[in-house]
């Protein structure tokens, strides 16, 4: 019986250590993340990554139960990621980028027409989509409008691509730079979430894409 006391008691202990050290690992996560998205400060972003990619379901709920919006756990992962893989982006040429917007943004009377490959933008200037694309295609962007992961899954499948640019509401966004991590993607929040006629700050993914560098060099030229 001794035994098995024993063995019961040193399970009992291991699960306890094992939950202890989890909570440590969440506030350890939400902590950095916390002091990156409100101070701009980035510290041990692999670790960052790591506890998110790992935990991301329990940090969400830990998030909760402190009070807290979960969507910090993505603004956390879109943060980082966008930090980390900016030196990368900046080097690959725009030919070699996509970009990735929802069909979300577009307005109420667009007459767009979706396709394969997702929403043919006819550049009605309703929405943001088709501001970008006049500006971001001359550098030698793609641009996709998509209604959906599978479009998404298709455009990946049929292009090639070293970069990509993503516009999403968070938990999109963290997910799919998360999936293609490989990719050094640069993410922009939607400044209005929804699925109807949501919004994008046009000048944050001008921004991004380096758009302003590429206007002044050509003025300059």
């Amino acid at each position: 019986m001794l035994l098995h006391e024993q063995a019961f008691q040193l399970i009992g202990e291991g699960v306890v250590l094992l939950i202890f050290l989890i909570v440590v690992i969440l506030i350890v996560g939400l902590l950095l993340g916390i002091i990156l998205v409100r101070r701009n400060k980035l510290l041990f972003p692999s670790v960052i990554i790591f506890i998110v990619n790992v935990f991301y379901s329990p940090l969400k709920s830990f998030a909760n139960l402190l009070g807290l919006d979960d969507s910090l756990v993505d603004n956390i992962g879109i943060e980082v990621r966008n930090k980390v893989n900016k030196p990368l982006f900046e080097k690959i040429a725009p030919e070699d980028k996509i970009i990735v917007l929802p069909h979300c943004l577009r307005a109420a009377q667009c007459e767009a027409s979706l396709k394969e490959t997702g929403v043919q933008c006819t550049y009605c200037g309703k929405c943001a989509i088709g501001v970008i694309k006049k500006k971001a295609e001359p550098m030698g962007y793609r641009v996709f409008i998509v209604p959906g992961s599978s479009f998404i899954k298709k455009i990946i499948q049929q292009n090639k691509f070293k970069s990509v640019v993503g516009v999403a509401c968070p938990v999109d966004l963290n997910q799919t730079m998360m999936a293609l991590s490989d990719f050094a993607p640069q993410g922009v929040l939607l400044t209005t979430s929804g699925c109807f006629e949501t919004k994008v700050d046009i000048s944050k993914v001008l921004e991004t894409i380096g758009y302003y560098d590429y206007k002044n060099n050509k003025e300059i030229e």
